[in-house]
């Protein structure tokens, strides 16, 4: 049995395989609820075979979406929509997994194929908040979060979480990477606080820990939860590699078992290795430093590799994003070259054998 279509459970969740479908944004909700895009497109990789199927960044309040097109789940309405999609998924025996967000200074822009600019209030976007008023590019400078704000997130977040539950999603992943309102938290190019959440290890890591206890308070202890982090910020005087083991490490201690180990996104100046490995060494040594599970995310295209890095113990699950959108069903061709078994739908079964 190749390494990467071994079974993994974590908690009391059991997973199929370790070839998993990492959170992609699809600008396509309409009024945060998610519309028959998301059930074809999310529908589709379940039915490919992935031991789990993870949500895009769902904003747990409405400030807190990337973009006015972007899903959340602060509403009754939102959570109906979301939990056909989850039925769904689940029926095709895959684990259901949702992304919870804050998008924090990097709120209220534009889809991608719209420019990805700044969305002004008079257009239906919102004013962003953030740990500092530090602008991220030419975008414009958030309004810092009082002390009342973050309490409210942090409540947020936990709403949020109680809604998932009651969806039926099984996984909760907490995004704290990309530049997104966490991350800008960690790192000590966007937060300039003065106050017991800036300045020093302990306080920058303060939000991304609260909520993450207040996620696991309301969440089941038979249920995941990960976080999602960007383990460096590539650059000078930001956020690294050694303050990721340590947060990796207190999350741990709080109920968080899995980092979803990416990087980046932070600062519009970053300068990212250009190396197929350039992030999953990375998540190699978090997993090796921080002792707990780690998913790899960045440049996994080939089966033979993708197994090597569960074999060689780099990492205990696989993230794929670009390739699923190219391959709906990269893991049943993936398998097949691996010479191993992965489910497929019945109605799919007479392509099982790969035989014209």
């Amino acid at each position: 049995m190749p390494d990467l279509f071994s079974p993994l459970t974590i908690r009391a969740q059991s997973f199929a395989n370790r070839a998993w479908v990492s959170p992609m944004c699809m600008y396509s909700a309409e009024g945060g609820v998610v519309t028959d895009w998301h059930l074809v497109h999310l529908g589709a990789l379940a039915a490919g075979g992935a031991g789990l199927v993870m949500t895009e960044a769902t904003g747990v309040t409405p400030e807190g979406r990337i973009s006015p097109a972007c899903p959340g789940i602060w509403s009754d309405e939102q959570a109906q929509a979301w939990s056909r999609v989850v039925s769904f998924v689940r029926g095709q025996d895959a684990v259901a997994g949702i992304q919870l967000a804050h998008a924090g200074r990097k709120a209220s822009t534009a889809a991608p194929w719209d420019g990805g600019g700044y969305v002004a209030p008079a257009d239906g976007g919102w004013q962003t908040v953030g740990p500092s008023d530090i602008a991220f590019g030419t975008l414009p400078a958030p309004r810092p979060m009082s002390a009342d704000d973050i309490g409210e997130t942090v409540t947020a977040f936990a709403t949020a979480a109680r809604r998932s539950l009651d969806v039926g999603f099984d996984v909760i992943e907490l995004h704290a990477a990309h530049g997104y309102l966490l991350h800008q938290f960690l790192s000590p190019l966007s937060n300039l606080r003065e106050d017991e959440y800036g300045g020093s290890l302990d306080n920058r890591m303060r939000l991304p820990i609260e909520v993450a206890v207040a996620v696991r308070e309301v969440w089941p202890a038979d249920r995941p939860l990960f976080m999602r982090i960007s383990t460096t910020d590539w650059m000078s005087g930001g956020w690294d590699v050694s303050q990721s083991i340590e947060l990796a490490r207190r999350l741990h201690d709080v109920g968080v078992d899995l980092i979803d180990a990416s990087s980046g996104g932070l600062h519009h100046e970053q300068r990212i290795p250009d190396r197929v490995e350039y992030q999953t060494d990375i998540a190699a040594e978090l997993r090796r430093e921080a002792g707990l599970l780690v998913g790899a995310v960045g440049r996994i295209t080939d089966p033979h590799q993708a197994d090597a890095l569960i074999r060689d113990g780099k990492a205990d699950a696989v993230f794929l994003a670009r390739q699923m959108l190219r391959d709906p069903h990269w893991p049943q061709r993936a398998a097949h070259e691996l010479g191993a078994d992965v489910r497929w739908p019945r109605q799919y079964l007479r392509a099982a054998s790969w035989r014209s």
